[in-house]
């Protein structure tokens, strides 16, 4: 496939993932976060050891359990935090924060260079998030801010990490060890810190349904083959779709109201992402460059 097809591929996860506000507060019962995330993650891991017959090797649990925990034990429960204590656009703006901590991170990780139009591309993204959601009502709780930055660093470590440690198996088994992997250590968690759950509707179960089969097992398995073949940077960018389309499906499922300055605020990040993509291609060398346009001279 070409990298365009890639980045379209790729960019459908976030876009996904801008559902799960919608479902999780119109479809699922309030106060169980780290529960509802067990939930999520656990099922659709075993699904996908079932259907890939691939269990990591025992050299790769380490790194497994440790990219599990970054992906998803810690990125939901910090997510959930800050959900509970910020208002929803303060929460998604610290996030958005997650693009410029992959650049970073990428650099001491993976030696990827440091280019200008990407950390321009990043910081307006950032400014398009806050457009698009930040309100007047916007307040800084120090705990949610923590659980917000937390939750950003998180998700850029194992963004890095999975695209640093690459197993050789499809995407779906590397998801399926990593789901598993991160719902095994929410469960205690779940039981030690949240009361039990009441009797789950017909309405709950479809909106797990679709959080673990839709929002997680295909969303993260297209996710992790976009990390594999793109660039970190470049694949952090497509992160940013996901407030665009939880502000549209608010305006076309519920019913909130679109600003003008939110319409700005989604062609910001909507022009941010794909000035990402741009300014993290890799670049062809000069010696590369010189061969080919030799081939072409003598073609």
């Amino acid at each position: 496939m070409s990298r365009t097809t890639d980045i379209l591929v790729t960019a459908l996860a976030p876009a996904v993932w801008g559902s799960t506000y919608l479902v999780t507060t119109e479809a699922l019962p309030a106060g169980y976060p780290i529960t509802l995330a067990a939930l999520r993650a656990l099922p659709a891991g075993l699904l996908l050891l079932a259907l890939t017959r691939s269990l990591p090797p025992r050299a790769w649990l380490g790194r497994v359990f440790l990219l599990g925990s970054l992906n998803f034990t810690v990125f939901w429960s910090l997510l959930f935090v800050a959900a509970y204590r910020l208002p929803g656009g303060v929460a998604a703006t610290l996030g958005s924060l997650q693009a410029m901590l992959v650049i970073l991170m990428a650099r001491g990780w993976l030696g990827t260079p440091i280019r200008a139009g990407a950390v321009v591309a990043a910081a307006t993204g950032v400014l398009g998030v806050a457009l698009l959601l930040l309100g007047p009502e916007a307040a800084l709780d120090p705990v949610g801010v923590a659980a917000g930055l937390g939750g950003a660093a998180s998700m850029a470590a194992g963004t890095v990490l999975s695209r640093k440690w690459q197993p050789s198996v499809s995407p779906l088994s590397f998801t399926g060890w990593q789901l598993t992997a991160g719902g095994l250590i929410l469960l205690p968690l779940a039981l030690i810190f949240e009361p039990s759950m009441p009797a789950l509707s017909g309405l709950n179960l479809a909106g797990l349904i679709w959080l673990s089969l839709i929002g997680a097992a295909a969303t993260y398995a297209i996710w992790f083959r976009g990390v594999a073949r793109l660039e970190p940077g470049a694949v952090s960018m497509l992160g940013m779709l996901s407030p665009v389309t939880a502000v549209i499906l608010g305006w076309f499922w519920l019913g909130q109201g679109l600003s003008f300055p939110q319409i700005g605020g989604a062609a910001v990040v909507l022009l941010s992402v794909w000035a990402g993509q741009r300014a993290n291609r890799p670049r062809t060398s000069a010696p590369l460059r010189r061969a080919v346009v030799i081939r072409a001279n003598a073609a």
